[in-house]
């Protein structure tokens, strides 16, 4: 069989019947009726032959092969790090943590929401200070999170600017001038030698160490910044903090940073969890998601999402930040690495790379080299008198990569798989001789002296065994792909096949520096530009960037393209973006991030964009118009037959198109937003392109354009000046020039075994599922909007409003439900309140569809049993829904339903059944007591429960 046969779930047998069901003879036909003739494509996707699994795979072993492994000592952001085997196969090639989604649904996530918050406690713990997100996209994007919330925070500098070190990263000084020119903040770049500048300053930031090496005393700023009124951010190195005195103890305000070497690859810049820690009674002004501690209906403590309310979902523009997905998956492994090694182990690492750069800094100095810094961590500096190329070359030729910081300057970050056969190799390289141990310390004052990290659980996993199996106990907590479909509208959760994803680990991809020199990065190059190319191709653009490490990342690129062009032509008024109330919430936040203004478009009652509604908005703000932002096939789930007029009136009104590609699931090989008039999309790989969502990230959210835009695409970051200035590009959107660079080969996989027939059907099928659920359920829970014909794209809605009215039952209480019969539940009141949107994608089988129309079905005749009157809703399975093996095996039931209905109400799940760890979350007691610490043991002990 070919790779889309086992790709798609539905079996040619059961073609007929299905489209049977929803009125149809062929699957071109359902297509046709489905998708406006307007936008048709009139050929095949330009894109090579599909490839079987074998074959793509010896075609992507042939590009890791042109890349060249050598021992990376560059830094500058990424380190050399050892992803213990028991983490990589546990977590990142195991498919009951990378399929994850989100864990919005607290009851169904308790196994990667506890993984989360052990991420959080570890950053807390290190940076001393006591609330800590469940991570950012990288290091770079997080510090201008931290300039853009010490903005906001302020309240007793209101109009001052912001004064960055200039020892930070150089793509953090370009990423952060980026984002505060776009916002209009002003910002100072200084080396703090002097002092903090002169006037009204909101916020400071600080590295610690710098980009360097260089470890200073941060205190005596610290301390001058608050007599002044500024908040002060700490841009530090997490393991550094394992030595060096916590941030929070200096008196910081808010600290970030990345994880990365944390146990994870370099993978050629990303993906990695960033972190920002702040402050107890900031939590409301941090961006990102934040784990909490709440309890269930029964009082035992339940882990979940805390303070949702200040995400883009509700909030829109006025959202702390536009961040969707962040980094879940790679926070997860940063976090179980700190369980696994332990505050202990930790130091020892460190300890480990301080004493052996010092080895290095001896030997070199020795040799001739010019020491810069003598208090360092991991990172020695040396002065080289123009000669910087020539060391670079005789590392490289003793197979080492080290960094050219500038004709006269080199710098070697120690890693933790470096060890003396390395370290040898580098010195002798300059003519030096490796000593048995070095002589500089880090000086005492600047030493930790607390205890950090002793809570149980950064004690208890030391032998792989244990670890394994404390792996397999969370993960057994939770419902992801590899238990049950995810039928989540708007998220398309679709097979992440294994064929995708075993080459994100072979060493040639994993191991590369995204610094590294180009004749040592052929195959990522290769790969890059071919990916390009398809997605090009799919997508009927002309140029593309894959840059953006997450959808609203791309988002962002997009709007600040389109606001660069209009600047480039004068138009420096057109500031206004008009994004239909439908939207998705990021879109608003990121037109916000972007400078620019939001105007709503109202939604007809078919769910479409309103176009009179349209007209009256270009013709009330006329050349103030920047774009338009519209969805397709729309949020609510409908190939909108009038997008071609949208587009026409738009550019009529001198503004552009951006056409978010959330669902472009629904369009491979059926349409091309690039053809039928959009200027810029994004994509999300994390979506329509198979790479996994992995609890709530990696996502890759590249930005294709229109010709007219391509120079305004995000530029390299590292090639910035003192500034933070990039000469002849545009200004970078994230830290690394491909974002996310290590999880491309699963979208090359996909794209190379599926062809463009594979992804034509791809898209047919999602769409015949999602017809063939809505059809099934449509008399029972009626479908709200539909396109001709009654028909929808590849999703639906599922509007409970009516049975809420008559019952009392909500769309809420039948998520919890679905959740007794082995689901994660559809998308809860997104876009609607009150309803639920459906998307099975075209990888869930007929047999698995069938699966959630039996429960669905079940549960609207639960839904009739209480709307009949028969029992209160309070009393009923559904109110009390989910059910825990404790409640339902309990000698005592006095419940006003039997046993049987609670846990098995459907003979299938006699067979397999999966019970939630926890019952129902009581998340407004969470919001209210917030807490994001970890219990404490007991909290989780059954007989001390019962004893109190």
């Amino acid at each position: 069989m070919s790779f889309i046969d086992r790709h798609l779930g539905p079996r040619d047998t059961d073609l007929e019947s299905m489209l049977s069901t929803v009125g149809y003879d062929s699957l071109g036909d359902l297509v046709d009726a489905v998708v406006p003739s307007s936008i048709r494509m009139d050929s095949a996707l330009n894109l090579p032959q599909a490839l079987s699994e074998r074959d793509a795979q010896e075609k992507l072993a042939g590009y890791a092969s042109q890349n060249i492994v050598k021992a990376q000592m560059i830094g500058a952001g990424y380190y050399d790090a050892i992803t213990p085997p028991v983490l990589r196969r546990n977590i990142l090639e195991a498919p009951g943590w990378y399929t994850s989604y989100t864990p919005y649904q607290a009851e169904i996530s308790q196994g990667r929401l506890e993984a989360l918050l052990n991420f959080q406690n570890t950053v807390m713990e290190l940076t001393g200070l006591e609330v800590a997100n469940a991570s950012l996209l990288d290091e770079s994007t997080a510090v201008a999170e931290a300039a853009t919330m010490m903005k906001r925070s302020n309240r007793k500098v209101k109009n001052g600017k912001f004064a960055i070190d200039s020892r930070c990263l150089p793509q953090t000084l370009s990423v952060v001038r980026g984002r505060a020119e776009a916002l209009g903040i002003d910002f100072v770049v200084t080396d703090f030698a002097d002092g903090l500048p002169e006037g009204d300053l909101f916020g400071i930031i600080l590295a610690y160490p710098g980009h360097d090496g260089e470890v200073r005393d941060i205190k005596p700023l610290v301390d001058e910044a608050k007599e002044r009124n500024a908040l002060v951010t700490v841009n530090a190195d997490l393991l550094a903090l394992t030595l060096l005195k916590s941030p929070g103890e200096m008196g910081a305000d808010i600290v970030v940073g990345n994880t990365q070497r944390f146990g994870l690859p370099l993978w050629y810049g990303g993906p990695h969890a960033a972190y920002m820690a702040v402050h107890s009674g900031q939590q409301r002004n941090m961006p990102g998601r934040l784990v909490g501690v709440s309890q269930d209906a029964t009082g035992r403590p339940g882990y979940r999402l805390a303070l949702q309310t200040r995400e883009q979902h509700i909030r829109r523009e006025k959202a702390t930040s536009n961040i969707c997905t962040a980094q879940a998956l790679l926070a997860i492994t940063a976090g179980a690495y700190a369980v696994y090694h332990g505050p202990e182990g930790l130091k020892k690492i460190a300890e480990t790379l301080h004493e052996n750069a010092s080895r290095v800094a001896v030997a070199l100095s020795g040799a001739g080299l010019k020491l810069v810094h003598e208090s360092f961590f991991d990172t020695v500096a040396f002065d080289v008198d123009g000669k910087a190329d020539e060391y670079v070359k005789k590392a490289s030729d003793a197979g080492i990569n080290i960094r050219k910081i500038n004709d006269d300057r080199i710098s070697i970050s120690v890693g933790e798989s470096h060890d003396d056969t390395v370290l040898t190799a580098l010195v002798e390289a300059f003519g030096g001789k490796l000593p048995e141990s070095g002589k500089y310390e880090i000086a005492s004052d600047l030493l930790r002296t607390d205890e950090y990290m002793q809570h149980p659980v950064f004690h208890l996993y030391r032998s792989e065994t244990s670890m394994m199996r404390y792996l397999r106990q969370l993960s057994d907590k939770d419902l992801a792909l590899d238990r049950t479909m995810i039928p989540l509208g708007s998220c398309t959760m679709k097979l992440n096949a294994a064929a995708e994803m075993e080459p994100i680990s072979w060493p040639e991809f994993a191991t590369i520096h995204p610094l590294a020199p180009a004749d040592q990065t052929k195959g990522w190059k290769s790969l890059i530009d071919e990916l390009s190319d398809w997605l090009v191709a799919i997508t009927g653009y002309d140029a593309i960037s894959l840059q953006p490490n997450s959808g609203a990342s791309g988002e962002y690129a997009g709007l600040r393209a389109i606001r660069a062009y209009h600047e480039d032509n004068g138009d420096t008024q057109r500031s206004i973006v008009l994004i239909p109330m439908s939207a998705h919430g990021t879109n608003a936040a990121s037109a916000a991030l972007a400078g620019l203004d939001v105007a709503g478009v109202a939604t007809a009652e078919d769910g479409s964009i309103d176009v009179e509604d349209l007209k009256a908005k270009i013709e009330k703000y006329g050349d103030k118009i920047a774009g338009i932002m519209i969805t397709y096939p729309s949020t609510h789930g409908v190939f909108e037959d009038k997008v071609v007029e949208v587009c026409k009136l738009v550019h009529e009104a001198g503004g552009q198109v951006y056409v978010d590609g959330a669902n472009l699931n629904a369009q491979m090989g059926l349409a091309q937003p690039g053809q039928f008039g959009g200027d810029v999309s994004h994509l999300n790989l994390h979506k329509t392109f198979s790479i996994p969502h992995g609890g709530g990230g990696p996502g890759v959210g590249p930005v294709a354009v229109g010709a007219h835009l391509e120079k305004y695409l995000p530029g390299d970051g590292y090639l910035a000046d003192e500034e933070g200035k990039l000469e002849g590009a545009s200004l970078p959107i994230s830290q690394a020039m491909f974002g996310s660079a290590g999880v491309l080969p699963i979208t090359w996989m996909y794209i190379a075994m599926s062809g463009a027939e594979g992804l034509k059907s791809a898209s047919e099928y999602a769409i015949l599922n999602a017809n063939y659920i809505a059809r099934e359920l449509g008399e029972k829970f009626p479908v709200l909007y539909t396109g001709p014909g009654g028909l929808v794209a590849h999703e639906c809605i599922l509007d409970l409003r009516e049975l809420t009215a008559q019952s009392g039952v909500t769309a809420e209480d039948v998520c919890k439900r679905l959740m007794d019969y082995g689901f994660h539940a559809p998308t809860l009141a997104f876009p609607v309140p009150g309803t639920l949107m459906v998307e099975p994608t075209e990888s869930e089988s007929k047999a698995e569809l069938d699966r959630f129309i039996t429960a669905m079905s079940t549960i609207f005749d639960e839904i009739k049993y209480v709307a009949d009157g028969n029992i209160s809703v309070e009393d009923s399975v559904l109110r009390n829904a989910p059910h825990t093996v404790e409640v339902v095996s309990a000698d005592e039931w006095d419940r006003k339903y039997p046993r049987s209905e609670a846990a098995f109400p459907v003979p299938s799940l006699h067979r397999n059944k999966y019970f939630t760890p926890i019952g129902r979350i009581d998340g407004a007691n969470g919001d209210r007591n917030f807490v994001c610490e970890c219990p404490p043991m007991e909290a989780f002990d059954i007989e001390v429960t019962e004893a109190s």
